[in-house]
């Protein structure tokens, strides 16, 4: 009795393991679904890891952190400067997201160049 107890025991506790490593490694997060304070760290975490030289594109990006915060574009024959700005530190809970709650991230042709307070320098000086 107490043998078929355990073999049910260590069944269940299997399953269970099983079941949390498919979570682990299939589940995408989805930054829709987040509650803000998740979305933020979920933001911070993402461009606090970029860096020089990787490749980025703005499709790549949106896939990853969804929709942006605020959104700003200019254009100039064929060329098209982007800044897309997410939210990553909360200043004033006031439930209206201002760029200075924010980090930029500028993509030039759609592909990601600069990132930070610098993304939004570069862009305000872009085609003037």
């Amino acid at each position: 009795m107490i043998k078929k107890v355990l073999q049910y025991i260590v069944l269940g506790l299997a399953v269970y393991a099983v079941i949390v490593m498919l979570v682990i490694n299939f589940y995408k997060d989805d930054p829709q679904a987040m509650i803000w304070q998740d979305r933020e760290a979920f933001n911070n975490r993402f461009i606090s890891k970029l860096e020089i030289g990787q490749e980025k594109t703005i499709d790549g990006v949106l896939k990853t952190l969804g929709s942006p915060d605020l959104t700003f574009a200019k254009k100039d024959d064929d060329n098209v400067v982007q800044i897309i700005y997410y939210r990553t530190q909360l200043v004033k809970s006031d439930g209206i997201t201002t760029r200075d709650e924010c980090t930029g991230l500028l993509f030039e042709n759609g592909k990601l160049t600069l990132w930070g307070p610098s993304a939004s320098v570069a862009y305000e000086k872009a085609f003037n």
